[in-house]
């Protein structure tokens, strides 16, 4: 049975996008029997040439952009741009990070070029875990950049001075990526710099974790925005219309309080309601730019429908792990092998069973075909795809 065939272009976004799959990756699903076609030039920002892929996997080919777009499957960690899905053919499968749930037009565009789905994100165990994420990236990364943002803020006699107290970071959502915050958090996201302050005497840090119970609660909330010095939002929120931490709360914190974004929920003011971020009013950055001072004009490229009035320093990412890119597609290469593997051994997505052995079953679940807006799985018609 031949191999299916699949195209790993390369990413056109902001200049700090560096990922792509590694050498290893390529070199085991080459060796299983997948036909892979890599654009020109494949991996050079992470430092690898044509000739690393080839002596790991001497079967690969390389091809132009448009021709890796043209194969029945699409392997792309961020979702290709509207230009790039129209030169897929109907029927053909994208894997990559879609977020069905928070990018409506996405998946209208993608239903409406006939095009099946396997969501990264969504992929996920029986007990409803994700298979494929970085959280421990996410944190870390995150609260370093916020530490190295207060680090520059904090008022006399500054961060590093055994005298000031406990900083006091305030943690929305005690989830899976909540708990990696909290780890990062008490080590200010960087275990050199708490030695060094544990080595001075230098005070630690103070975690308040609250959850969806709570953050309704305007006056205890604003109560404990007053008193800190670090908000972070790692909510995952039903309603994406809701903001967690509305704009006119900001007000009321420390002047050098930092905001971070460690949801990096999309604002859409096409949809009604509105999409809104968890905290409301703070930029999208990506990894050319993720740090934002208050007159920063990326607060002015804010959609209008969004309030922006109150400001802090904000610190926002669209992709944490790509900060450190390399060690990033180690651990999504890990992770994302058994899901291709899977597909190989079918022979396909045609023949993924929602009812097969485990990972077929976490790829029925990513599959848009098999997605609902209510959050509901289906089992797709003949009308879905044309394959």
């Amino acid at each position: 049975m031949a191999g299916i065939r699949i195209g790993l272009p390369q990413m056109y976004k902001e200049p700090g996008e560096k990922r792509d799959f590694l050498p290893a990756f390529v070199s085991l699903l080459s060796h299983q029997g997948a036909e892979l076609f890599l654009e020109y030039g494949y991996g050079s920002e992470l430092g690898y040439t044509e000739g690393d892929y080839l002596r790991a996997a001497p079967a690969i080919n390389f091809v132009a952009h448009k021709e890796a777009f043209r194969k029945d499957y699409v392997l792309v960690l961020r979702c290709p741009y509207e230009n790039e899905l129209r030169l897929m053919h109907p029927g053909s499968c994208l894997i990559s990070m879609l977020h069905y749930p928070t990018r409506p037009q996405r998946v209208a565009l993608l239903r409406s070029l006939q095009l099946e789905g396997i969501s990264l994100d969504s992929l996920k165990d029986d007990s409803g875990r994700r298979l494929v994420e970085n959280l421990r990236s996410v944190a870390w990364n995150g609260i370093n950049a916020a530490f190295q943002t207060l680090m520059k803020l904090y008022p006399d006699p500054g961060l590093d001075s055994p005298q000031r107290p406990p900083i006091k970071v305030t943690l929305l959502g005690a989830g899976a990526v909540g708990m990696n915050v909290v780890q990062a958090a008490v080590r200010y996201g960087n275990d050199k710099l708490r030695k060094r302050f544990v080595e001075a005497g230098v005070s630690g840090v103070q975690v308040t974790v609250v959850d969806y119970d709570v953050t309704p609660l305007d006056n205890y909330m604003i109560d404990l925005l007053k008193r800190t010095d670090i908000l972070v939002d790692a909510t995952q929120r039903i309603d994406p219309s809701l903001p967690v931490i509305p704009n006119h709360w900001i007000q009321y914190m420390p002047q050098h309080a930092v905001l971070l974004d460690l949801s990096v929920d999309p604002y859409q003011c096409k949809v009604k309601p509105f999409y809104v971020k968890g905290i409301e009013g703070i930029p999208q950055g990506n990894l050319d730019q993720y740090i934002f001072a208050p007159d920063d004009p990326a607060f002015d490229a804010i959609p209008e429908c969004i309030p922006t009035e109150h400001r802090r320093w904000s610190v926002s990412c669209y992709s944490w792990p790509g900060v450190t890119p390399k060690e990033c597609m180690e651990v999504y290469g890990r992770q994302i092998r058994p899901v291709i593997s899977t597909l190989i051994d079918k022979g396909g997505i045609q023949n993924i069973s929602p009812e097969g052995r485990f990972f077929e079953r976490a790829i029925a679940r990513a599959q848009l075909s098999r997605w609902s807006e209510t959050g509901e799985f289906r089992v797709p018609g003949n009308s879905d795809l044309k394959r």
